[in-house]
């Protein structure tokens, strides 16, 4: 994955919205009429969510006739995953540290 592709994945998963609407096509495939329905905004305001959502490779668009149902890709949160876990092995490294020196503050304490 490049880093434009990183970009655009972590850019669409910024907005509130749009992860209300993966968490909803994690459940399966919906329309936009059905996705739109808990938020208070327009069709074409979900559509250009949808549209980010699209671009960053995270949802598919079928064709069913008329029905166009939306689906969740999640192979682009893979790579982001990777990404975000290089940083959590970082700070693990640093938290387990600071337990080992809190151990050692508080054994010095005990034995005083």
């Amino acid at each position: 994955m490049t880093d434009d592709e990183l970009s655009r994945t972590f850019a669409a998963l910024a907005d509130p919205t749009r992860r209300a609407i993966l968490a909803r096509l994690a459940d399966g495939e919906a329309t936009v009429s059905e996705l739109a329905e808990p938020f208070a905004m327009s069709l074409p305001a979900i559509s250009k969510h949808l549209k980010v959502l699209e671009r960053a490779g995270l949802i598919t668009r079928g064709q069913h006739a008329q029905w166009r149902p939306c689906r969740l890709d999640a192979a682009p949160l893979g790579p982001a995953t990777d990404w975000l876990d290089r940083y959590r092995q970082f700070w693990d490294g640093r938290f387990d540290r600071l337990d080992a020196h809190l151990l050692r503050i508080q054994h010095k304490d005990i034995r005083r």
